[in-house]
């Protein structure tokens, strides 16, 4: 009981920022002596609470305050949503979307940050891809395996110099990022960490040297893993049926909306190579309604696209 009360507390106040401890004892039916030891349960944990006095007075959050990480887990922040969604259809009231999207972003937030525990059992992945015949995925299990039984792996890799030259490297970890694998290797020729993608690799031979796995942070593997790190854009996106489930998983079913029958959803996404080729990759299924940069953009790219097939 005490735990529901707390956490409905701080979605208050990422809500609107300050409430008076009158306003908790009447909606908890507690007294205002026992709110303020919540309070102070609260900063305790680390919830950077302040109660200022007067007659303008109450309890305030941080503005730049979030939920820390593994807060809630994945279904108590899918239910929150929902909830507050629901709250926000009956009584349509701002701060019932703010605090919808202060908890989506903080569910974003934290699937920016995963990464594997090392438990390889949990996680299946298909690792095929279009006109595979199962080479691709059998090389990602000898990176796999590798990695586990730290063996030293030869190979054939496509260089930006544009021929094959044989590498030795000790893998240390398969990285997946927008729909690419790579691999986090040490490699014997450079003396140093580097990411090779899985799919420029012509040939691997998996060897029965055994290396010594070296130190490295997440931080150095040089992906634009952190939100700081990419440019983000805001984008308002009409969806049709015939992709409303590639929209779900892209976007995030919280991020869409129904208005007269038809699908919309505004969302902040990275600003990268890889956004104009996610949009184009589902057709005329996506509009993008704004901004206009980023719609002149695709248009422009499905021109070029277009002149290619017409020459």
């Amino acid at each position: 009981m005490k735990f529901s009360i707390l956490l409905e507390m701080v979605f208050d106040l990422l809500a609107k920022r300050k409430v008076t401890a009158v306003y908790f004892a009447e909606k908890f039916g507690i007294s205002v002596r026992t709110v303020y030891r919540y309070v102070d349960d609260l900063t305790l944990a680390g919830v950077p609470i302040q109660i200022t006095r007067g007659r303008e007075g109450g309890i305030c959050i941080s503005d730049s305050y979030k939920l820390p990480k593994g807060f809630m887990t994945k279904d108590e922040y899918e239910a929150t949503i929902e909830a507050l969604q629901t709250m926000y259809a009956q009584l349509p009231e701002e701060r019932f979307l703010d605090a919808k999207r202060k908890i989506s972003a903080q569910v974003k937030s934290e699937i920016r940050d995963f990464s594997l525990s090392g438990e390889l059992s949990s996680i299946l992945v298909d690792g095929g891809t279009w006109g595979d015949t199962g080479t691709f995925a059998e090389r990602l299990r000898l990176f796999e395996n590798c990695i586990k039984e730290r063996q030293v792996v030869e190979m054939e890799y496509y260089s930006r110099e544009g021929d094959y030259t044989k590498r030795k490297i000790e893998p240390h970890v398969l990285v997946f990022k927008q729909n690419v694998w790579y691999v986090y290797a040490f490699c014997r020729v450079q003396r140093a960490f580097r990411l090779f993608r899985v799919g420029r690799v012509r040939s691997t031979v998996q060897t029965d040297e055994i290396f010594n796995k070296r130190p490295f942070t997440r931080e150095d593997i040089p992906l634009h893993f952190f939100m700081m790190e990419t440019d983000f854009i805001d984008a308002k996106f009409g969806i049709d049926e015939s992709v409303f489930a590639d929209a779900q998983d892209w976007l995030g079913c919280e991020n869409l909306r129904q208005v007269d029958g038809k699908w919309y959803a505004e969302v902040s996404l990275p600003d990268d190579e890889g956004l104009i080729r996610k949009i184009l990759g589902m057709g005329a299924g996506i509009e993008v309604l704004s901004p206009p940069s980023l719609r002149e953009r695709v248009a422009n790219t499905a021109s070029q696209i277009a002149k290619t097939y017409h020459a």
